[in-house]
Parts: structure tokens; sequence; C-alpha cells
């Protein structure tokens, strides 16, 4: 799914980028993609697959940690302690500046 939905965009982008239609299709493409992105069944959905995704690596961190245990660098294991407590106080602005709303 994840490779399918790069390839759209990347047809997406290129057929924007290449069109030879002008301001005018850019603009509506513009358009479809915001009022795809507001649709509440798409925004639920994207919302759905982060839970599910922060569920995985969650469960995997614990079964890593587990196997690995005290042999894991210091250095790692407090970037995943900072990682877990920036996790832990809610959602926040991302590195890009950006909130997850």
């Amino acid at each position: 799914m994840r490779y399918r939905l790069t390839f759209v965009a990347g047809v997406v982008l290129g057929y924007v980028l290449g069109t030879k239609a002008g301001r005018e299709r850019y603009e509506q493409i513009k358009r479809s993609a915001q009022q795809f992105t507001r649709n509440p069944a798409v925004r639920n959905t994207a919302e759905s697959a982060a839970q599910q995704g922060r569920e995985f690596a969650d469960k995997a961190y614990h079964a890593v940690s587990d196997k690995v245990g005290d042999r894991m660098p210091d250095s790692v294991a407090q970037r995943v302690r900072t990682l877990r407590e920036r996790a832990a106080h809610g959602p926040a602005e991302d590195d890009w500046g950006t909130s997850n709303t």
C-alpha cells in the first residue's frame, strides 16, 4: 500500500510539474487535494493508521528492548527515553514546526 501511495504521489507530482495546462490546472489539482485531505473519512483513516503504527512501534520497542537489554549504547538509550517522554506529553509540534492536526 505504501508503494502504491508513493507511486500515485509521484505521478501527480510529475503531472503537476510537467503539465502544459498552466496555472489553472495546477490550482484545480491543488483544490482537489485540499478537499481530499479535509474529508473527515480520510482524516479518520489517517489518524487510525497513525495510531496503529504507534501501537506497533510500542510493541516492537518492548520486544527489542527485552532482547537487547543493557547492551544498548547510552546515547541510543538516552535518545529513546527522550522520544518516549516527548510522546507521553501528547502531540506537539514536529521537527518541521507543524502540528499533528
